[in-house]
């Protein structure tokens, strides 16, 4: 699975290998100490987890991974694409360049590893399943973030056209998280904050999103979908990141 030496990942990696899933864990390399314990975790776990570095904006490198992991591990049954690309942009802001940044990691990199790990199934005679990490804002869109959100809305659509593309050798399917974990600039209070922003009165955590990932791998009968874990978050409309709603419902009461 991709970035899954730390954060949601990290949760994903761990839930997966306490029932009996094996783990490659992808990384970028650039915090030795985080990946070094979620191994340490996973074997803790009685799980086989091997590490792999890769930069998925790199198309070479990101068609090389699941080679890779089927080399070391002798096959692949399930691919999680996690690792995404997370940097505020607005339509005042917005580039090129910053669209092309964010496309590369979290829209064209799940398409090139499903296709790999669709022709590896193939080869094996077997069947698998792709669960891509998309985002509850989709359901529930606002400008903010605004390279990053058309990204992960590509990559929703892929999701489907995957689905309909790779069967019936290969699922194709999505996990939408609401407000997990503090992101970008958001401090404890903000994230808080935020995370009460949903009908249920909490957002989603790693676990959730875990068990999520965990049930749809394990369901034969579902491709083409993607569950929204969010606490509700998509029903309640809301005109701007909860980052900034957060932000204006403390200045309030001060």
């Amino acid at each position: 699975m991709t970035g899954a030496a730390r954060r949601i990942g990290r949760a994903i990696a761990l839930e997966l290998a306490a029932h009996g899933f094996d783990i490659a864990v992808h990384h970028r390399g650039h915090d030795a100490a985080e990946l070094r314990h979620t191994l340490a975790d996973l074997h803790a776990l009685g799980a086989r987890a091997e590490a792999f570095a890769a930069e998925l904006a790199d198309e070479a490198a990101c068609e090389a991974l699941l080679p890779a992991v089927a080399k070391a591990f002798g096959r692949v049954d399930a691919l999680v694409n996690n690792a995404s690309a997370f940097e505020h942009d607005s339509i005042a802001t917005f580039s090129a360049a910053t669209l092309d940044a964010h496309w590369r990691i979290n829209t064209a990199a799940p398409l090139l590893l499903a296709r790999a790990l669709h022709a590896h199934l193939l080869a094996r005679g077997t069947q698998g399943c792709a669960v891509n990490l998309l985002d509850q804002k989709l359901w529930n869109p606002n400008p903010d973030h605004l390279s990053y959100t058309l990204s992960k809305a590509a990559l929703e659509t892929a999701t489907t056209l995957l689905a309909q593309g790779l069967a019936p050798v290969l699922r194709v399917v999505g996990v939408a998280p609401g407000v997990t974990l503090p992101s970008g600039p958001m401090d404890a209070t903000e994230f808080a904050v935020s995370h009460r922003m949903t009908p249920l009165g909490r957002s989603s955590t790693p676990e959730d999103i875990a068990r999520a990932v965990r049930f749809l791998i394990e369901s034969p009968a579902i491709t083409g979908t993607t569950l929204l874990v969010d606490g509700g978050q998509h029903l309640a409309a809301q005109p701007r990141d909860v980052m900034f709603l957060a932000r204006e419902a403390i200045g309030d009461r001060k």
